[in-house]
């Protein structure tokens, strides 16, 4: 059985990547700027040259980022900001919920009201008209 691609995963990102993506995948993962992430991570490799060695440890123990690991940049940017700050990704779920609950009550209010079957009326007595 094939397992799907984890969108929470920590991945090495190849395709973004300069030399084996480690710095791709930790930009991707923690939502850091990637030129940024590149750059501290050379500087520190001066001071601290263990760091090359977790680098390369990562990039074979990491897999590659599939490449159809997201649909579209929406579920790239939900994937990102669930894996940053997951409460406020809840927040905003539970938010967007809200509003389509709400909208969903006035649809239900305006269906069951007297004006939708007389709004319902006078479209039929204009299509009769058009004819």
């Amino acid at each position: 059985m094939k397992r799907e691609p984890n969108p929470v995963r920590f991945y090495r990102d190849p395709v973004n990547g300069k030399f084996g993506g480690v710095c791709a995948g930790l930009a991707e993962y923690f939502g850091f700027d990637l030129a940024l992430t590149r750059i501290l991570t050379v500087v520190a490799m001066f001071f601290f040259p263990a760091i090359f060695l977790v680098y390369l440890a990562l990039w074979m123990v990491l897999p590659t980022k599939p490449v159809t690991l997201y649909r579209d940049e929406d579920d790239r940017e939900f994937w990102r900001g669930l894996r940053v700050s997951p409460a406020e990704t809840l927040s905003e779920v539970r938010h967007r919920f809200r509003a389509a609950d709400a909208k969903l009550q006035r649809m239900e209010r305006y269906v069951t009201s007297r004006s939708f079957g007389l709004d319902r009326e006078f479209k039929d007595l204009e299509r009769s008209e058009g004819r």
